[in-house]
């Protein structure tokens, strides 16, 4: 495969993505407000963009976060005006994921998937879980090493672009992953339960710094857990 300059990958990714810079109206094709129930937002990131490094550069993080989430909180707001939908809650709208149409669903996704995914990493993370987490782990996997090794295989194993999750299912902890921007709450998905960890393994998460390695933004990754936030999580 021919390589990709770092300066292209960058101009192609702020190109692809530049719509999410246009603040517009949510406004229906009549030309009038709709009366919006709920809509989805971006969270503030909890750390500067920099503060991932050497696991995630700033540039990456930069633009994940101001373009691609953006645009994904941005489309998806534009849809539910368009396609006239008022659910009242992101519950509702992962209930009836299967029933939205491939923008809304696709769009949802990304926006929800990625304010998880910001919260549950942080800056010099990682290690061994302690506490109710850790024991949960253990007890569900046998080990820590035996999760860490099922978690980066999920990961690893996800042909193309998707997420690869922990979550909490009637009582049990389960590891699976999800294609494109689908995560385990929506109605659709296989995997099912509440999400406690969650790991973007689409190529613009990773491209600038791996290029094709994902192996080694996963490896990577265990050094950003957010243990504690996971652990909340749990409940």
């Amino acid at each position: 495969m021919k390589n990709i300059s770092r300066r292209k990958f960058v101009k192609d990714s702020v190109k692809t993505v530049a719509v999410a810079s246009i603040v517009t109206p949510l406004l229906s094709s009549e030309g009038y407000a709709w009366p919006v129930a709920f809509q989805f937002s971006q969270v503030t990131l909890p750390y500067p963009y920099a503060a991932l490094e050497p696991h995630i550069d700033a540039l990456t993080m930069e633009i994940h976060y101001t373009k691609h989430h953006a645009a994904y909180v941005k489309n998806v707001n534009e849809a539910i005006v368009t396609e006239k939908i008022s659910y009242e809650n992101e519950k509702e709208f992962f209930d009836h994921a299967s029933k939205l149409s491939s923008k809304v669903k696709n769009n949802m996704g990304g926006a929800w998937n990625h304010n998880f995914f910001w919260q549950v990493m942080k800056p010099n993370g990682g290690g061994m879980p302690s506490g109710k987490i850790g024991e949960a782990i253990s007890g569900s996997f046998g080990s820590f090493d035996k999760f860490k090794e099922e978690f980066t295989k999920a990961a690893m194993t996800r042909f193309g672009s998707g997420w690869a999750w922990l979550v909490k299912h009637e009582g049990k902890l389960k590891i699976g992953s999800t294609p494109n921007q689908d995560n385990p709450m929506m109605d659709h998905s296989e995997l099912k339960g509440t999400p406690l960890l969650g790991l973007d393994v689409w190529e613009h998460a990773y491209y600038l710094k791996y290029q094709n390695k994902r192996n080694e933004y996963v490896a990577n990754w265990w050094s950003l857990v957010n243990w504690e936030e996971a652990a909340k999580r749990l409940g």
